[in-house]
């Protein structure tokens, strides 16, 4: 590997061929990691720091993203909504489609925003720090059933200054929980068993926040029928799933006493329900 020697701009054209036969955006990953090598960010990198020596510390980056860790591990960080949240081994990275649960819920509640959100499997606090960061007036609860998840969730709080509005908790979904809430967010595991996954997801992230069962449904099995009780009069319960399960999921839902309208993520694939009793 080739990705350490000389000026920055040819250690980055040496990275990108190297990452072009295990990543589909080698070129963005090698702009990414030599940002996070340098700490500055890929703007300042592209716009001032070509001609510069590159770090040391790139090839080694580089290697660790040769065996398909997520670039997000690498960096330890991830940007989602407005928010950038701590990431690490033991999370699911946040994914861009999630956005697509905040966008229907500012659409739902528009700049008013909802007084309390629930939100069930937050991982490292995805869509609860991303709503809390939306309506500042919002406080929220987050749960999972990952100890280690709940501490990156913690630490992302205290980093965005809303530790105060977020409170954390332990739990399987909805078990136990008597308060109602105006904006319930979920994004359950939802791959099934035997289905096809990249290598960095399969191989890196955890597989209790990827899969539910040999159908992947298992997780909407369990959760739906425990929401109901928890919305609050006029509150919506915003869940993702896969961008095959759209009619299973529905299916589920309404069972659970829910009206449902779908939502499509931004590649128009459908990809979340907005729930009503």
């Amino acid at each position: 590997m080739r990705a350490g020697t000389g000026l920055v701009r040819h250690a980055l054209a040496d990275a990108a061929r190297d990452l072009a036969a295990s990543s589909p955006t080698a070129r963005l990953d090698a702009e990414l990691l030599m940002a996070h090598a340098l700490g500055i960010d890929r703007e300042s990198l592209l716009l001032r720091h070509l001609d510069t020596p590159a770090p040391p510390g790139f090839a080694p980056l580089v290697a660790r993203r040769l065996t398909h860790e997520p670039i997000a591990y690498i960096t330890g960080r991830r940007a989602f909504w407005t928010v950038e949240l701590r990431v690490g081994p033991g999370v699911l990275v946040p994914r861009p489609d999630s956005e697509t649960l905040i966008e229907a819920a500012r659409d739902h509640f528009g700049q008013a925003g909802p007084a309390r959100v629930l939100d069930l499997g937050t991982g490292p606090g995805t869509l609860l720090l991303a709503a809390l960061a939306e309506w500042p007036g919002a406080t929220g609860l987050g749960i999972d059933a990952s100890a280690e998840a709940l501490a990156y969730a913690r630490a992302n709080a205290a980093d965005l200054g809303l530790a105060a509005r977020a409170a954390f908790a332990r739990g399987d979904w909805a078990a136990g929980i008597a308060e109602r809430f105006d904006l319930i967010l979920a994004n359950p595991p939802y791959v099934g068993t035997d289905e096809p996954l990249p290598d960095e997801v399969r191989r890196h992230e955890p597989a209790a926040a990827l899969f539910a069962g040999a159908d992947g449904l298992a997780a909407y099995r369990a959760l739906f029928p425990q929401l109901p009780p928890l919305l609050a009069p006029g509150g919506v319960a915003i869940v993702e799933f896969g961008a095959t399960q759209a009619e299973a999921v529905r299916q589920i839902a309404t069972a659970a006493g829910f009206k449902v309208t779908p939502r499509q993520d931004l590649g128009q694939r459908p990809r979340a329900l907005i729930c009503e009793t």
